[in-house]
């Protein structure tokens, strides 16, 4: 059959993108937990939410829940009411995974650099399953994806960047080791988005 030939695809249906934002956010929170047992740290809101979970009595569920709500009235005026409420439920949705995920769960222990690797990747796969079905998880992925689309600005390239710099700033609070291997981290996240995901090339809505 040609090219010509090969029948249209439709815009995803509701129950195609409750699947991905469900699947998305607990490969997330997956990720997440790796993260969290080896004391690592991401970029964007999450690292914002770890930097909250060492630092105060809040868990990571509820610090990234917290964070991400001033975001979202710039996700309504850019990217209109179906993109933020679909990435408003994927933050929730997160929130509890995150919270729930390590009382299912547990590791006796994790080599840090396994546990940025590999919960670098599985987090970078999360995401992209949320960008693929008009999604996010607030934050920084709001303004990374507004530039991408505005100016064919890369998400992947502009979050590593963004990401490296808010893991810098956690000099404070974790040790300078661990913040050496959350680069790792960091890299491996962001380049499963970068390499991924391209502006104009699946932009989620076929």
């Amino acid at each position: 059959m040609s090219t010509a030939e090969l029948p249209k695809t439709n815009k995803h249906t509701r129950l195609e993108d409750a699947q991905a934002v469900i699947l998305g956010t607990l490969i997330i929170a997956l990720g997440v937990n790796l993260f969290t047992h080896a004391g690592l740290l991401t970029g964007g809101s999450a690292g914002l939410a770890f930097l909250m979970q060492y630092s105060t009595p809040l868990s990571f569920g509820q610090a990234f829940f917290l964070i991400n709500l001033p975001f979202y009235i710039l996700a309504i005026m850019h990217f209109g009411w179906e993109f933020t409420i679909k990435t408003f439920l994927s933050v929730f949705c997160l929130s509890v995974f995150a919270d729930v995920t390590p009382m299912l769960v547990t590791f006796d222990h994790v080599n840090p650099i396994y546990a940025s690797v590999a919960g670098g990747f599985l987090m970078g796969v999360g995401f992209l399953m949320l960008f693929r079905h008009n999604a996010s998880l607030g934050g920084l992925n709001i303004l990374a994806r507004y530039l991408a689309e505005k100016y064919g600005i890369s998400m992947g390239k502009f979050q590593m960047i963004v990401d490296c710099m808010i893991v810098m700033l956690s000099v404070f609070v974790v040790d300078y080791t661990l913040i050496i291997i959350s680069f790792v981290g960091a890299v491996a996240l962001n380049m499963i988005i970068a390499v991924n995901h391209k502006p104009g090339r699946y932009m989620g809505n076929v």
